[in-house]
């Protein structure tokens, strides 16, 4: 069952109409929403654990229109000291808009340009459409001649190539149900990136997208295209700008795999990559399908440079991570329309808080890459990516846990406060597991938002600054150059210096912040590995720490270590709840320096994790009297 619809009722009530098929039901019974989320993860699958890169920033543009425009991009990027870890290009990049070439022409320096980003620790992304142009003269163009002898595209229900339209023209369509189709997907991948060392891909058009309505041919009537109940689709049928129903795939008919089009290519894009750079692949897909976040994350598609768009990006951002999606999200700045510098601002400081986070647009609109506008726009873009880089430790343990045990990255505030009613109808905040609360502004000409702050004690995360509430919404302080952040008592986050790239960043020192309870109480933890290997967890290349803070003294626990795991400095904590001067601090019974000021504790505490030499020690311990 793959076509349906699903209504939901006031009652409340699910109202589900399906066309045929075997429906499975699994209850999943909680009894919290993080324990829904898991259980239904254990039947799909727990997401891949993303290279370390992939939550950096990523800039692309459909219309650089040559490869030396995107090369003076990143150049710009770099002189204005404005973060950026991945470069993109839209399908400008090819010959004709033919997958697996590069326009010898506009492109012809694409592979110094790869070449420059990989010495300066960034890396490379290109699109991929599944369309395989179908017109070329014989003997020019492989992928297609290749896929016809070996059998690998989707066919007619007559048994002909079923022969659609897509960017490059006439197309036939890789049936990725089919193995043979896997090895020609990654033959093809390899000869292209002996040309053009790409560092991962983003796969679109994967409903699959056709600019006809099932084929050049249409499609033949028979109960597979016309069931006796179609239902809301675009163009109310079920070939409508996609291929026919009826069409045969290796092991059934389209019409029993559509939805799973998306799917199968990312199985087959991450498959290829993993032997092709021996690394942790990177895909990106439009196309999803339940454990779609085992191959791959999702970007919101394509939306609009509207302040509406701002604000539907989260809701889409949380539904993918209930869905076990959670390197996801929306095209920043808008992808249509021509985006205003205000606009920008603010969904670059949103975006920061995006588990994927990408400005994207469109050859229609003006460029809007953060370089482009005003110095003070660009200096608020900087410092919202900045504050994204330095929350990497965070951001990067969140998504082990997801790996490890499907918990969500992005998640709704109800997840964390399920028995406070008012945080049900929240889709303006959310939290970064669930200690970190964003606030940002969605509305133009506004120095301010109004946020919601669950019961209890939360922290200013610039200042320290405390809040305690009661379940109640509080008036901020939003400058064009602030977004809101606050941090959850109990909690302590790691984070570190920020530079322009991950590569840099994640050898910088930690900086902790520990955000004490009213009892004095906190904890976190950090996972560390070296970013991009396969399958560290399972192969234990890895280091996993806990940190703990009660009765004034604050404990790190190195629970796994790995001589390859790289050595991590600990430089600042900072204790925001201190309520009295600390009369001393020491660490490790030694005397440390510190300051204190409102709210918290501040110094130049330092330790050392180092391996196996630190595990040794097992243990550290900042204590302070009063």
């Amino acid at each position: 069952m793959l076509f349906s619809d699903v209504v939901l009722q006031p009652a409340p009530a699910l109202t589900w109409r399906t066309i045929g098929g075997i429906l499975d039901l699994y209850i999943f019974l909680g009894p919290d929403p993080g324990s829904v989320i898991g259980e239904y993860l254990e039947v799909v699958g727990k997401p891949a654990m993303p290279p370390y890169w992939a939550l950096g920033y990523h800039l692309c543009r459909w219309g650089y229109d040559s490869s030396n425009n995107t090369w003076d991009v990143v150049r710009a990027m770099r002189n204005y000291g404005i973060p950026q870890d991945v470069q993109w290009n839209d399908i400008d990049y090819m010959d004709r808009a033919l997958d697996f070439t590069i326009d010898p022409v506009k492109f012809s320096t694409l592979p110094d340009l790869v070449k420059d980003l990989h010495i300066h620790n960034q890396r490379y992304v290109m699109i991929l459409d599944p369309g395989i142009s179908s017109t070329q003269p014989a003997g020019s163009y492989l992928p297609f001649e290749e896929g016809i002898k070996q059998g690998i595209f989707i066919n007619k229900s007559s048994g002909d190539t079923l022969i659609g339209k897509v960017w490059p023209g006439l197309t036939a369509f890789p049936d990725f149900s089919n193995p043979d189709t896997h090895e020609w997907w990654y033959q093809n991948l390899k000869k292209f990136h002996d040309k053009v060392p790409f560092d991962g891909l983003w796969i679109d058009m994967n409903e699959p997208s056709n600019f006809f309505d099932g084929s050049i041919d249409g499609c033949p009537s028979n109960d597979l295209e016309n069931p006796p109940y179609t239902p809301g689709v675009l163009g109310g049928s079920l070939r409508a700008k996609t291929v026919c129903a009826s069409a045969r795939q290796k092991i059934t008919s389209h019409y029993n795999l559509h939805n799973l089009f998306g799917l199968m290519e990312a199985k087959a894009s991450a498959s290829a990559l993993k032997k092709i750079l021996g690394k942790r692949p990177f895909v990106i897909s439009r196309s999803t399908f339940p454990s779609q976040g085992v191959h791959s994350g999702h970007w919101l598609g394509d939306n609009r440079s509207k302040w509406k768009d701002l604000y539907m990006s989260i809701p889409g951002m949380l539904t993918f991570n209930l869905l076990g999606i959670p390197l996801v999200g929306a095209d920043i700045c808008g992808f249509s329309d021509t985006t205003t510098e205000e606009l920008c601002v603010r969904w670059t400081q949103l975006g920061a808080f995006y588990p994927f986070t990408r400005n994207h647009n469109t050859k229609e609109s003006k460029a809007q890459d953060p370089t482009v506008f005003s110095p003070a726009a660009q200096t608020a873009m900087k410092e919202a990516l900045l504050l994204r880089y330095s929350l990497f430790p965070f951001l990067y343990t969140l998504f082990h846990h997801a790996h490890l045990s499907g918990q969500t990255v992005a998640r709704p505030l109800f997840f964390e406060f399920p028995t406070d009613q008012k945080t049900y109808v929240i889709d303006k905040q959310f939290l970064w597991g669930k200690s970190l609360l964003v606030t940002p502004v969605l509305d133009p000409g506004v120095d301010y938002v109004v946020g919601y702050l669950p019961q209890g004690l939360w922290y200013d995360f610039y200042t320290g600054d405390s809040i305690v509430s009661k379940g109640e919404e509080v008036k901020l302080r939003a400058p064009l150059d602030k977004i809101n952040v606050h941090l959850r008592e109990g909690s302590i986050i790691p984070t570190q210096r920020p530079n322009t790239t991950l590569w840099v960043s994640s050898g910088q020192p930690l900086r902790l912040i520990v955000c004490l309870t009213e009892e004095g109480l906190a904890e976190g933890d950090l996972f560390w590995d070296d970013g991009e290997a396969l399958d560290t967890y399972e192969t234990d290349q890895y280091a996993y720490i806990t940190f703990r803070l009660k009765e004034s003294t604050m404990t790190s626990e190195v629970v796994h270590s790995h001589l390859e795991a790289s050595y991590i400095t600990v430089e600042t904590v900072s204790f925001y709840g201190v309520k009295s001067t600390p009369t001393s601090v020491t660490v490790n019974s030694q005397e440390a320096a510190f300051n204190y000021a409102a709210n918290q504790v501040r110094g130049p505490i330092r330790f050392w994790i180092n391996g196996w030499d630190y595990k040794a020690e097992k243990e550290n311990e900042i204590q302070w009297d009063n």
